[in-house]
């Protein structure tokens, strides 16, 4: 039988049975969160429940069945956690499109798959409003049902923390190999386990993403201009680095200060690692100031703002407040790979624009909803090349990497290297990929790092003001992919393809 006890000296090297039934646990808690919409519906009477209930059947049944049948009974070894975790997003983006298809919102599946992907993994890019390589005319955002724009905030949402997070907290039937599928998951060079517990620690985790995000729903909701559905919406997707909005022209639709500033605020907070929030919560308050990735991305940030502020006043004639406003928001927002958009940084003069450019290759903090290269990863390699560069003045010296008091093992060294170089390579294979489709280089490049980067508006054809529904249907699986491999940290999917993942 599929689910009889199996000796581990007769256990194949990859037991695909297991990846299978604990796929199926993530695609039966799916269905639970397919049937939040139901409620939305409801309320608005907007008779789009059935989508939402099939699906969430689909989803049930699928996922039961594949439980039932394949349920682990031995702890799943690193290969099946990998394996586990790159499949779970893929299939959760193929399930979780089944609601724009069964309505007819979206008649094509690949754009379905496409707006679930970017949601699920948190990068924000949209296909909603435009015209389709095919002649099709995507609706509006604003035009779409409010229980389809509560599904796309609360994938984002779901997704910022990590569906396998959140499944390890409130199902403990996944505890068997949960450290392997936690760190796969988990955004940043290392999982930072709160507790011995990897259950324990997921759970800590949700609970400040949930503090934080009620907290920032109230704020928002006590704007004239933001009804409640607006600012709980709005509240998901900033929590999660996500910038899917209620509105076509995001957050700049809400023309306030007010808003501006509660999003920019929470946009930056969702960049911290939640780890240090749990510390700060608890009031360790040491820990929290102290922690030199904290500051290394408060300075870039600050200094980005600068920049961009300085920018927009002397260059674009703006007023020393607008361009803080301004400024400032678009800058917190593409640093934490949020992608919400209050003013259209194609029109900005050269300087700030290409300024804003390098930010998309930053991110936030490891252990933060951001995606994208991470600050402790570039403190690593700044302090690396100012070690080489001492190095070659005094040869003979041994000469340690430290961040604050911690030394750098050199095997982190390595792979934090192997990494930034992985990253680019993908980054410039995604240009030459989508320049192949006859876009120009400034539209390549911005598609390929905002699909890696998980930042959603890009540059040129896919700008603030634009979309990627123009896209033919094999470019838009390209950046599916890239979406998936950036969320995962890249080695999560590519080691998949390595000969030695394969072999005893």
């Amino acid at each position: 039988m599929p689910n009889s006890p199996i000796s581990s000296l007769n256990r194949p090297k990859i037991d695909f049975l297991v990846v299978l039934g604990i796929l199926g646990a993530f695609i039966f808690f799916l269905g639970f969160a397919l049937l939040l919409p139901v409620g939305i519906d409801l309320i608005y009477a907007e008779n789009t429940w059935h989508s939402f209930l099939i699906s969430a059947a689909i989803a049930f049944i699928a996922g039961g069945i594949l439980w039932w049948l394949f349920k682990p009974t031995e702890e799943i070894r690193i290969r099946e956690g990998f394996m586990v975790v790159a499949l779970t997003w893929i299939t959760l983006s193929l399930v979780g499109a089944l609601p724009f298809v069964i309505s007819g919102i979206l008649p094509s599946y690949t754009d379905a798959v496409f707006e679930t992907m970017s949601g699920l993994t948190t990068t924000g890019s949209t296909i909603l409003g435009g015209t389709t390589s095919t002649g099709f005319q995507n609706p509006e955002i604003e035009s779409l049902p409010h229980s389809f724009l509560f599904w796309r905030s609360l994938a984002q949402w779901l997704g910022g923390m990590g569906i396998i997070v959140l499944s390890l907290a409130i199902l403990p039937l996944l505890g068997i190999g949960g450290m392997q599928l936690f760190q796969a998951e988990s955004p940043g060079p290392t999982a930072d386990k709160l507790t011995p517990r990897v259950q324990e620690t997921a759970k800590l985790l949700w609970v400040v993403y949930l503090a934080l995000t009620a907290l920032e729903f109230m704020l928002l909701w006590l704007h004239p201009s933001m009804n409640w559905f607006d600012a709980l919406n709005h509240a998901f997707t900033s929590l999660a680095s996500g910038g899917f909005s209620t509105k076509n022209a995001s957050i700049a639709a809400f023309d306030s200060v007010y808003i501006d500033v509660i999003i920019t605020l929470f946009m930056f907070l969702s960049g911290v690692n939640f780890a240090m929030h749990f510390r700060l919560f608890k009031g360790d308050l040491g820990t929290f100031f102290n922690n030199r990735e904290t500051r290394f991305y408060t300075i870039v940030t600050g200094i980005g703002i600068l920049i961009i502020t300085f920018s927009l006043w002397y260059f674009d004639g703006r007023t020393l407040l607008e361009a803080l406003r301004y400024g400032s928001f678009q800058v917190v927002a593409i640093i934490t790979t949020t992608g919400f958009v209050t003013d259209d940084y194609e029109l900005w003069y050269t300087f700030g624009a290409s300024v804003l450019l390098l930010f998309f290759f930053t991110g936030a903090s490891a252990g933060s909803t951001s995606g994208g290269l991470k600050m402790v990863r570039w403190m690593i390699l700044i302090r690396n090349l100012g070690r080489e560069i001492k190095q070659i003045i005094h040869p003979r010296a041994i000469i340690p990497i430290r961040i604050g008091d911690h030394v750098i093992e050199p095997s982190i060294q390595r792979t934090v290297l192997s990494f930034f170089i992985l990253y680019i390579v993908l980054f410039g294979f995604g240009v030459i990929l989508i320049s192949l489709f006859g876009y120009d280089l400034i539209s390549s490049i911005g598609a390929s790092i905002s699909a890696l980067g998980n930042v959603g508006p890009a540059w040129g054809e896919f700008g603030p003001t634009d979309n990627f529904a123009p896209l033919p249907y094999a470019a838009k699986w390209v950046l599916i992919i890239f979406m998936m491999i950036g969320r995962l940290e890249l080695f999560t999917v590519i080691i998949l393809f390595s000969p030695s993942f394969w072999k005893q």
